[in-house]
């Protein structure tokens, strides 16, 4: 589990809160938090604040500022897939929603973000999905393999 110390905006930075890791901008080049805020982040990466100190610091992209955050990569991540495919155990390569509607209700849970190359399924929930376009579909809670 490898914690590490970066910057958020001080309205994204809450403890239990996930962010995906989207790169550095240009605005981000001549500041003096550019190497705690961005090195050894992982474009595409999600991550989990685990901590949070209370000072704010300035910051030109976020309005009120950054806090400094503590944070990890995500353990745990809650998806949609095929049914067939919910086995709890299972280590899967990729998950290819080829849905489209994004005014689903379980559009989020279908393509989510940041997953990573390679996952285990940990758990496979019970709960009835309701699909539009009628797909059987499972809730499962997997978690990343190196």
């Amino acid at each position: 589990m490898e914690k590490r110390i970066t910057v958020l905006g001080s309205k994204l930075a809450k403890t239990g809160n996930e962010f995906i890791y989207c790169g550095i901008l240009k605005e981000c080049e001549f500041c003096k938090f550019k190497k705690i805020c961005h090195e050894g982040m992982e474009v595409g990466k999600r991550y989990k604040i685990i901590g949070v100190r209370s000072t704010d610091h300035p910051c030109v992209i976020h309005e009120e500022g950054v806090k400094v955050v503590e944070i990890k990569p995500s353990e745990e991540i809650t998806l949609l897939i095929e049914s067939k495919k919910a086995l709890e155990g299972l280590t899967i390569s990729c998950n290819e929603s080829h849905c489209n509607n994004i005014f689903c209700e379980n559009y989020i849970l279908c393509n989510p973000e940041g997953l990573p190359k390679k996952y285990k399924i940990v758990k496979v929930f019970n709960d009835k999905i309701n699909c539009p376009k009628g797909h059987s579909l499972k809730r499962v809670t997997i978690s990343p393999v190196d």
